[in-house]
């Protein structure tokens, strides 16, 4: 027997006479950069010594030293907008998103559906060979999508995201919290 299209082992009349394959993983370049995007809700340049500001923020401060800083960075003043942007370097308007989630009016560029053609960056990034993970508030999926048994299409992991451990609301109960692990209730 020889080899089949796509297929770059050998199927042999025995298992001696064989030889398996596995098509390599997808993995990032050698040499490739770590990406770490933070989005806090709620705070400006003021807010971060590397920008200047008076108050001490060692973490972000030697974060930004050792990496990129962007200075010229489109946001909104809405949590689910900005998000929307970050992730798929469009204009919100253009995402559907000039709203939080929760009030959506069906109109567009009001809508909150983030349409697929307008990409998310995890997707890309796992195209590419990075491993993806997202934490903490995720404010993209509408409230149709919150139930454990309904559609999770606008879920971290239905974007590019292969892990996730956070909340999907806007909100949530600080002692207890809704949380979600991958696709699952904690």
């Amino acid at each position: 027997m020889g080899k089949r299209e796509g297929f770059r082992g050998v199927v042999g009349r025995t298992f001696a006479d064989s030889t398996p394959y596995w098509p390599p993983l997808d993995e990032a370049p050698p040499g490739a950069p770590n990406v770490v995007l933070v989005l806090l809700d709620d705070v400006g340049y003021a807010q971060f010594g590397c920008y200047g500001s008076d108050i001490d923020t060692p973490t972000f401060d030697r974060l930004a030293a050792g990496g990129l800083r962007y200075a010229n960075y489109h946001t909104t003043a809405l949590c689910s907008p900005t998000r929307a942007c970050l992730m798929t370097g469009r204009n919100h308007h253009a995402n559907g998103m000039a709203r939080i989630v929760e009030f959506s009016s069906g109109f567009p560029g009001y809508d909150a559906t983030i349409q697929p053609e307008n990409g998310f960056l995890p997707e890309v990034l796992v195209r590419n060979g990075y491993a993806t993970f997202a934490v903490g508030k995720w404010h993209l999926a509408p409230a149709s999508e919150m139930m454990m048994g309904g559609p999770r299409h606008r879920w971290p992991l239905s974007k590019g995201f292969e892990r996730y451990y956070g909340f999907l609301a806007g909100e949530t109960d600080q002692y207890h919290p809704d949380l979600i692990a991958d696709n699952h209730q904690v």
